[in-house]
C-alpha cells in the first residue's frame, strides 16, 4: 500500500508540477526558501524574508475578496489591525500562547468585519469600495478612545514571540505562508471558487440561475478577513509591537499594488508580487531620496509592459492553452498533455502587444 502511495504521489508531481513550466519555478523558488538559512543566517534577510512571507498571506486574502470575487475592498487593514490588537492583547493579559492567540485573533477579525461592515456588503461595485475605507478609520478611533486597553498612539509592546529564534520564527512563517495559500488557491479553483468569479463577471445572471449571491459574497468576506486575520496575528508576534500603524489606510493600498503588480485573480500572484516588491524596497533603503522613484518607476514600466501583471505574463511567455480542453500546456510541447490535441506551434506574439 504504501508503495503505492508513493508512486501515485510522484506521478501527481510529475503531471502537475513538473509538465507545467511555471510551477517548476514556483515549487524550485519554495525549495530555496526553505534551504536558505543552510546557506546564510544573515539576521536582517531572514527579517525581511519574514515579514514578506506575512505580507503576501495578506495580500492573497485581499485578491480572493476583490480579484477572484470582485468585491473590491479599501478598509482590508480593518482584519489585519484587529487581529493584531486581539492577538496581542490576549497574549498580555491572559497570558495565551501565540498557538491559540493567532486563530483567536482572525475569528475575532472576522466579527468586527461583520459587525461593522455586514451593511456594506448590500452595496455594490465603488459604493462598497468607498464604504470599506471607514472600516478602519473607525477602528482606529476606538483604538484612540481606550488607550488604557489599546496603548494609544504608544501601542502594545512586550508580545510573545513565536519562537526562541529567527530561523525558528523564519520557517514556523514560511510553512504557513506555503499552507495557507495553498488553501486560498484550492478555494479560488474549487466550484465554490468557480461561483466567485461568477459574481464577478455577472452576478445579476447568478442571481438569476438561483444561487444567493449574498451568502457567497459574505463567505468570501469572511474567509478573506480570516486569512488576513492570521497574518495580523502573525505580524503582532513577529514583531512583538502592535500599534495604529497596522490600521492605517497605507496598509489597505499596498496590497493593491502588490496585486496588481504579481496578478489580480491568480492567488499566487499577489504573492510572487510581494516577494519580489517588499525586499526591493526594503534594500532600495541605501538610496533613500530616491528610494519612491525608483519604485514608482519599476512598478509603472512593469505594468506598461505586462497589463495583466507579472505572472500572468510569464504563463503567457511559458505556457499554452488547449483549445480543446482549456488545459495548460508548456510551451515545448506539440500537443496537449491531456487530451493530445495539436498545439499551435507559434510562439504567443500577443504578450508584447498587451501593453501597446
Amino acid at each position: 500500500m504504501f508503495p503505492y502511495l508513493i508512486r501515485k504521489l510522484f506521478r501527481d508531481f510529475q503531471g502537475e508540477i513538473l509538465a507545467l513550466p511555471t510551477r517548476t519555478i514556483v515549487f524550485l523558488a519554495c525549495i530555496g526558501l526553505l534551504i536558505l538559512p543552510l546557506f546564510t543566517k544573515n539576521p536582517y534577510l531572514l527579517r525581511v524574508l519574514t515579514l514578506t512571507g506575512i505580507f503576501a498571506i495578506y495580500a492573497a486574502s485581499w485578491d480572493l475578496l476583490a480579484g477572484i470575487t470582485g468585491q473590491v475592498s479599501f478598509g482590508h487593514a480593518l482584519f489585519f489591525g484587529v487581529a493584531a490588537y486581539t492577538s496581542a492583547l490576549l497574549n498580555l493579559h491572559l497570558g495565551l500562547p501565540p498557538v491559540l492567540t493567532i486563530p483567536l485573533g482572525a475569528l475575532a477579525a472576522v466579527v468586527a468585519g461583520l459587525v461593522l461592515g455586514l451593511p456594506g456588503l448590500r452595496l455594490k461595485g465603488p459604493y462598497f469600495s468607498l464604504a470599506s475605507l471607514a472600516l478602519p478609520t473607525i477602528m482606529m478611533g476606538l483604538v484612540f478612545t481606550f488607550p488604557q486597553f489599546t496603548g494609544g498612539e504608544l501601542g502594545i509592546s512586550g508580545i510573545t514571540r513565536l519562537s526562541t529564534s529567527r530561523i525558528g520564527e523564519y520557517y514556523i512563517i514560511l510553512i504557513m505562508t506555503m499552507g495557507l495559500a495553498l488553501a486560498m488557491w484550492k478555494m479560488a479553483t474549487s466550484k465554490t471558487g468557480l461561483i466567485f468569479h461568477a459574481i464577478r463577471e455577472d452576478e445579476i445572471a447568478v442571481r438569476a440561475s438561483g444561487l444567493n449571491t449574498s451568502r457567497y459574497k459574505m463567505l468570501a468576506f469572511c474567509t478573506s478577513g480570516l486569512f488576513a486575520g492570521l497574518a495580523g496575528g502573525l505580524y503582532a508576534h513577529f514583531m512583538r509591537v502592535v500599534g495604529p500603524s497596522t490600521l492605517e489606510i497605507v496598509m489597505s493600498l499596498q496590497i493593491v499594488v502588490w496585486t496588481i503588480f504579481g496578478g489580480i485573480a491568480t492567488i499566487y500572484g499577489p504573492i510572487i508580487g510581494v516577494f519580489i516588491l517588499f525586499p526591493m524596497m526594503e534594500y532600495l533603503r541605501v538610496v533613500a531620496e530616491l528610494r519612491m522613484l525608483i519604485f514608482a518607476a519599476i512598478v509603472v514600466i512593469t505594468l506598461r509592459l505586462m497589463p495583466e501583471g507579472l505572472t500572468t505574463w510569464v504563463q503567457d511567455l511559458l505556457e499554452r492553452e488547449c483549445p480543446r480542453c482549456k488545459e495548460r500546456n508548456a510551451f515545448t510541447r506539440a500537443n496537449c498533455r491531456v487530451c493530445g490535441t495539436g498545439l499551435d506551434p507559434g510562439p504567443n506574439t500577443n504578450i508584447w502587444k498587451r501593453g501597446a
